[in-house]
C-alpha cells in the first residue's frame, strides 16, 4: 500500500532549497510507493493551521523540476515557530493532521533549529508506536550544520559573496586615492560565509586585504594599526566582515539595543557601519561600508551549479532513505576528495545535529584576520559552475506553486 508524503521548509531563504524541495517531489514520483505528494505552506506553523497544498497539481512538465530548482526564496514559504517540549497539544495536532492525509514520510528542509522540529517529531510519534518517518534536509548558508560536510545554499551564497568583492575592488580601484570598503557578510557565529571571500583574491587585485571572523576575537585597536598600515602603500583596502564578530570579552560588536528572533538569537545588524564610523573617527579617510543583506541568499543568477545539482540529489536521497526505513535522521554530504571533487551521501542520527553549530577551525584562520589555504581549498569546489537559469523577456522566470488548500 503506498504512503502519503509531507514536505516543508523553515528557517531563512537559500538560492538552494527550491531545488532539495524539488529532489523530495521527484523522487516520491519515481519511487512508485508513494501516493499523494503534500507540502505545508510556512513550515510546521501552517501545518497546524492546515494549509496544506497538492504539489504534483504544480508539476505538470518534465522541466518544472529544474524550474523550481531555479526559483530562489521558498516556494512553500517559511516559519519561525519552535515546538514546545512535549507534552504539548501540539502534537497530538500534528499526529491526528498526518492520520487524516494518510502521511507516512515527513520531511523538512531547513537549519540547526528546524532539525530540531524533525528531533522531536521523531521522538513523539516513536513513543506512540507510529509509523511515520521523519527525515530533516539540511540548507542553510550560514554552512553551520555539524556532521554534514557543508549545506545547500552556502555554496551559491559564497559564489556570490566571492563575485560581487571581486567587482567591488575593480570598480574602487580605478581612483588615484586611498579608500577603504567594509562589506559586512551575514553569519552569527560561524564565519564560513564571510571566509569565503577570499576567493575574490582570484581577480588579481588581492581584495580582501582582512576578514574578521565571528570565531575570532576583535580587537578595534589593532583593526585601526592594520588599516593606516594599508593606507600607507595601497589605493585600496577591502575589509570582509562576519555581522557576528565579537569584542575579548565574547559580545557582539553590534548587539547594542538588538531585537531577538522567534527562537531567541539576537537579530545583528550594522557591524559594517560600526567599523566605517570607526575608521573615520580613528583615521579620518575616505571610508564606506556596504551591507549585502538579503541579496547574497537570493541571488540565482549567480548561483554555484555545484550547489544546485547537490541540494537536488540531497532531496533525493533523503527520500530514498526514508522509504529504506530510516527516520529520526538529517540527509548529509561526506566529502571524499577536493581534486577531484567527489562526495558520498549518507544519513546521521538527528540528534547529532539538531540545534548544534559548527564553526570554523581554529588552525583554518590566521592572524585573526585570514584564512588558510585549507579553507581555500574547501571552499573552491562549492562555488564551482554556474546553476542552469530561466528567462522570460530577458529577466528571470521562476516556477511558483498552486497553493490550493487541499481539504480530507
Amino acid at each position: 500500500m503506498k504512503t502519503n508524503v509531507i514536505v516543508g521548509q523553515s528557517g531563512g531563504p537559500t538560492v538552494a532549497i527550491n531545488a532539495s524541495l524539488a529532489g523530495v517531489i521527484r523522487q516520491s514520483m519515481r519511487s512508485g510507493e508513494v501516493g499523494e505528494i503534500y507540502g505545508m505552506l510556512n513550515g510546521i506553523e501552517g501545518l497546524l493551521k492546515r494549509r496544506i497544498i497538492n504539489l504534483r497539481a504544480s508539476i505538470k512538465y518534465t522541466d518544472d523540476f529544474d524550474r523550481l530548482a531555479a526559483t530562489p526564496a521558498m516556494a512553500l514559504g517559511s516559519c519561525r515557530f519552535k515546538l514546545p517540549p512535549p507534552p504539548h497539544e501540539a502534537y497530538e495536532q500534528i499526529l491526528q493532521i498526518f492520520k487524516e492525509y494518510g502521511i507516512g514520510l515527513f520531511f523538512y528542509i531547513g537549519g540547526n533549529d528546524s532539525m530540531d522540529t524533525v528531533l522531536q517529531l521523531s521522538a513523539y510519534f516513536k513513543s506512540r508506536g507510529e509509523n511515520i518517518r521523519c527525515v530533516g534536509v539540511p540548507k542553510t548558508i550560514d554552512n553551520d550544520l555539524p556532521v554534514t560536510d557543508h549545506t545547500p545554499g552556502f555554496g551559491s551564497a559564497a559564489k556570490y559573496i566571492a563575485g560581487s568583492i571581486a567587482e567591488l575592488a575593480l570598480d574602487s580601484s580605478v581612483y588615484d586615492m586611498f579608500n577603504v570598503i567594509v562589506v559586512e557578510v551575514m553569519g552569527r557565529n560561524a564565519g564560513w560565509l564571510t571566509a569565503a571571500a577570499v576567493l575574490a583574491r582570484d581577480a588579481g587585485l588581492g581584495a580582501p586585504q582582512l576578514i574578521y571572523l565571528p570565531e575570532a576575537a576583535f580587537d578595534p585597536d589593532d583593526f585601526i594599526e592594520k588599516v593606516a598600515g594599508y593606507s600607507k602603500k595601497n589605493q585600496l583596502l577591502i575589509v570582509a566582515v562576519s555581522e557576528g564578530i565579537k569584542n575579548k570579552d565574547g559580545e557582539y560588536v553590534s548587539a547594542a539595543g538588538a531585537s531577538k528572533d522567534g527562537f531567541g538569537h539576537v537579530a545583528l545588524a550594522g557591524t559594517g557601519k560600526y567599523l566605517e564610523n570607526l575608521i573615520k573617527d580613528r583615521l579620518g579617510c575616505k571610508v564606506r561600508s556596504i551591507e549585502f543583506s538579503v541579496l547574497q541568499r537570493a541571488a540565482a543568477h549567480y548561483a554555484s551549479g555545484t550547489d544546485i545539482e547537490e541540494a537536488f540529489k540531497i532531496g533525493e536521497h533523503a527520500v530514498v532513505a526514508a522509504l529504506h526505513g530510516q527516520t529520526g535522521v538529517m540527509a548529509t554530504f561526506e566529502r571524499v576528495s577536493n581534486e577531484p571533487y567527489l562526495v558520498q551521501y549518507g544519513t546521521v542520527p538527528i540528534e547529532d545535529c539538531a540545534n548544534l553549530e559548527k564553526t570554523i577551525p581554529a588552525d583554518w584562520i590566521v592572524d585573526g584576520c585570514d584564512v588558510s589555504a585549507e579553507m581555500v581549498a574547501y571552499l573552491r569546489p562549492l562555488v564551482a559552475g554556474r546553476a542552469p537559469h530561466f528567462e522570460e523577456g530577458g529577466v528571470p522566470s521562476y516556477l511558483l506553486l498552486d497553493k490550493t488548500i487541499v481539504k480530507r
